[in-house]
């Protein structure tokens, strides 16, 4: 019996969601399956994957084949790097020791660049955001000082149209006195 490693795609229509599974190669995509060792998630940023690292590692140590997505959540998860190390002792070149100390400082470098990678996302965000701020601020700048010129000319309108009564009363009461 070949055993794969593959997606089972779950989730509604357009918000795709996937099992990870051990199938018999035979199997349809949606159909039976033997094991199910993890989840991913493409539609988050980046995709989740939440994996039984061990079941996974014993299912390639054995022999399953895994499809060519699954096989890169592996490898980025660690799996096949794991699986070298354990050949490595297999061979005898290093000790079980060393295999899991090189293993660890690798996931630790692999954390350190993601952890990189979501500080910069996060510092993009937040000058994206600061840069609609001020052309937010430099809009409703823009916006005031139109408001303040409709303003200042209706006032000097209407200190013209004062200026013109006033006149036009004193014009008035000065032809009064005359006529009287």
């Amino acid at each position: 019996m070949a055993t794969k490693i593959r997606l089972q795609r779950r989730g509604r229509k357009s918000y795709a969601f996937y099992s990870i599974v051990i199938a018999d190669a035979r199997a349809p995509r949606d159909g039976r399956f033997t094991e199910k060792i993890g989840t991913y998630n493409p539609n988050t940023n980046p995709a989740t994957v939440d994996l039984n690292f061990e079941r996974a590692l014993h299912w390639v140590m054995v022999g399953a084949q895994p499809t060519d997505t699954v096989r890169n959540i592996l490898s980025r998860e660690g799996v096949y790097m794991k699986k070298h190390l354990l050949g490595g002792v297999a061979k005898g070149a290093f000790d079980e020791a060393t295999a899991e100390a090189r293993f660890n400082a690798w996931k630790e470098n692999k954390q350190a660049g993601l952890d990189a990678q979501r500080a910069k996302e996060a510092e993009a965000k937040q000058a994206a955001a600061k840069a609609r701020l001020e052309a937010e601020k430099k809009v409703n700048e823009e916006i005031a000082k139109k408001v303040a010129e409709k303003k200042a000319a209706e006032a000097a309108a209407k200190a013209e149209a004062e200026a013109a009564a006033n006149a036009e009363a004193a014009a008035e009461a000065t032809e009064a006195p005359a006529e009287a």
